[in-house]
């Protein structure tokens, strides 16, 4: 930050780096400030927790620092998917008094241009945009992410309470920037070929693509894993191998999923099963629609699906590219033709 904007905001200079343990309390201090003690993530309120989570990997923090080492805003990386090399960017936060400056964007501009590329095992990065005002979408395409997938009502409206800006459930929209490339072959569902192509045309891929037009194989059992958020009330379930009884396994999921409240279901398939097509065709009968394409979600490729047992509300998703609105209409036709 400048000497001029800092004498015409009345703020301190600030630097952007990266983490430090002695940062760990100040980031406790800022969630407190800007969340005061409700934040979800219950990890912001541990400042051991924080190093240890940088330590091992499982986040990496950012910090813009004041000269007198105050943390004055804040952003991670961390581990959301099955595969360790993907990380997702997020749970950004800037002092409110620092609002007016520039600070989010020379966080990003350090994490995607000088701090990932020291990161050898980060091989791509992905992010979910609220779609309920522009301000997030807005800062993805200069730093060359591609969006991939819509997820319809994902967040619940009370995480939005504090600054009034959603009224309902609020959508994300999912971009990925790849860093290190993985040739590997893909299989598209039929039903899902033209919408996935595009996807995967504007993601310049090195994918082998080939349509899924196999059958589960009989003898082999479903390997799925099961995780419900429950202030989010989402149900999320990665699918990692499919076998013969993959309907049955998804009926137990969504029935334990159901128990704890879950009004959101995902399924992420894995694009890299010749059979993934049979597999979205069960969903699609279950009330399942798309979802879109999560490079490298398992190293190799996923497709989400996703299902709602609350009311969704597409007239107010907002949404900034002519590509972003492109797929909202084919996720809604298609949520029309199973689910609606």
């Amino acid at each position: 930050m400048n000497e001029e904007d800092v004498k015409r905001n009345g703020q301190e200079p600030f630097c952007v780096d990266e983490f430090r343990p002695e940062d760990a309390e100040g980031i406790v201090s800022l969630f407190r400030a800007v969340y005061g003690d409700g934040y979800p993530i219950r990890l912001f309120y541990d400042p051991e927790a924080i190093v240890g989570a940088n330590r091992d990997g499982s986040y990496y923090s950012v910090v813009a620092r004041t000269p007198g080492g105050r943390v004055v805003g804040a952003c991670h990386l961390y581990r959301s998917a099955p595969y360790a090399g993907l990380y997702e960017n997020g749970v950004s936060l800037v002092a409110r008094e620092y609002r007016n400056s520039k600070i989010f964007k020379e966080l990003l501009s350090y994490v995607f241009n000088e701090y990932i590329p020291q990161k050898p095992h980060i091989a791509e990065v992905w992010g979910e945009a609220v779609c309920n005002h522009l301000i997030s979408q807005k800062m993805m395409f200069p730093f060359l992410f591609v969006e991939t997938a819509l997820e319809v009502a994902l967040m619940p409206g009370e995480a939005y309470a504090h600054e009034q800006s959603a009224a309902g459930r609020v959508a994300t929209l999912d971009a990925f920037r790849c860093y290190i490339p993985k040739p590997h072959r893909i299989y598209l569902p039929p039903i899902y070929e033209a919408m996935l192509r595009r996807i995967y045309d504007r993601l310049g891929s090195v994918r082998d693509i080939a349509i899924a037009d196999k059958i589960f194989p009989a003898n082999k059992i479903t390997h799925a894993e099961l995780s419900v958020f429950d202030f989010a009330r989402v149900a999320r379930m990665a699918v990692f191998k499919s076998g013969g009884d993959f309907a049955d396994c998804l009926a137990q999921m969504e029935n334990r999923a159901r128990k704890q409240n879950a009004v959101v279901f995902q399924v992420w398939l894995n694009l890299t099963e010749p059979c993934v097509g049979q597999a979205v065709d069960i969903l699609r009968d279950r009330g399942y629609f798309f979802g879109g394409a999560l490079p490298r979600w398992f190293d190799g490729d996923g497709l989400l699906m996703q299902k709602l047992e609350c009311p969704p509300d597409f007239d107010n998703i907002v949404l900034w590219s002519d590509f972003s609105r492109e797929l909202l209409a084919f996720i809604r036709k298609d949520w029309d033709d199973c689910a609606g």
